[in-house]
């Protein structure tokens, strides 16, 4: 399981799509996620069937119709230089996306049953978060988690990590149903890295499990890999000096309510109360979200 748990930039391209995995290719039940480079004026389409899907650009701009009705999505440069805003599309519809001036767009998925409407979310709408401190903080763009964004099943958000920090730290996990404290979450992380002056980027990123529940995963992580977490320990995911690290979350699982709830991994949760006393790290936010037209001055 560990060697498949990695996926290299690549390996899971099919078609239009860089990278497409559904759940059953995931070894699943419920969260899926695809990448489309498309050129200036190109266009994927695709019925989302028994998903909900979000249409969320990491680099462009573009149109996206779904049944009918369009929407523009103004998108931004790079995942390392502006909030986006981005589309939610129900099950059982039929989407497209258009590209603007050429990018990449994501589209993070999860089974659903329960079939909400088409709608655009602005940019401005986005919870930007700075969590941690010290060598643990990073920026988090809260943009479909449950307390943002009106979903049946997906919850996903963005993780921006200065070079040299760790987040996803201290290590968590979401595999057992426990009321108020802990929710089953599949989860996919999708890797971006930034370039340094001489190519390329890397990362790490961890994954271990329990002795009734074994998983061991130290992978090397370059733009356009994923990792996935079907259970167990995650964390921490590591941008090496000299180069930012983003990543995409997806998660979705088999619960009545849809609730992103975690339990930290006690040989390390320790960790938490030493961002008291530290400062965060001052190039955080690489952005904060815009304001939404007519918002006035919220953040």
């Amino acid at each position: 399981m560990t060697a498949a748990l990695h996926r290299p930039a690549g390996t899971l391209a099919d078609g239009p799509w860089t990278l497409s995995l559904d759940p059953r290719g995931a070894g699943w039940g419920h969260a899926g996620l695809r990448i489309a480079d498309l050129a200036p004026g190109e266009s994927v389409a695709f019925d989302t069937r028994d998903d909900e899907v979000l249409v969320l650009p990491l680099a462009g701009s573009a149109v996206v119709e779904c049944d009918g009705e369009k929407v523009e999505l103004t998108g931004r440069p790079s995942v390392f230089a502006a909030m986006t805003d981005f589309a939610y599309a129900p099950r059982d519809a039929h989407v497209s996306i258009t590209s603007a001036d050429g990018g990449r767009y994501a589209v993070p998925t999860a089974r659903a049953t329960r079939r909400l409407p088409f709608r655009h979310v602005a940019a401005g709408d986005v919870s930007v978060e700075l969590r941690g401190a010290g060598a643990s903080s990073r920026q988090v763009n809260n943009f479909a988690t449950p307390d943002v964004l009106a979903a049946d099943r997906l919850i996903a958000c963005e993780v921006l990590t200065p070079a040299g920090n760790w987040s996803s730290y201290p290590p968590h996990k979401h595999d057992e149903a426990r009321a108020g404290k802990e929710a089953v979450l599949e989860e996919v992380y999708y890797f971006e890295v930034a370039d340094g002056p001489s190519g390329p980027g890397f990362g790490y990123q961890r994954v271990y499990g329990t002795a009734e529940r074994p998983v061991d995963v130290l992978a090397e992580v370059r733009s356009g890999d994923v990792v996935l977490v079907p259970f167990g320990w995650h964390g921490p995911s590591m941008a090496a000096p000299g180069y930012d690290l983003y990543y995409l979350n997806v998660m979705a699982g088999p619960g009545d309510e849809r609730a992103w709830l975690i339990c930290d991994d006690p040989a390390h949760a320790w960790v938490r109360g030493t961002w008291a006393q530290q400062e965060v790290d001052p190039r955080l936010p690489f952005y904060a979200a815009p304001p939404t037209p007519g918002s006035g001055d919220r953040a």
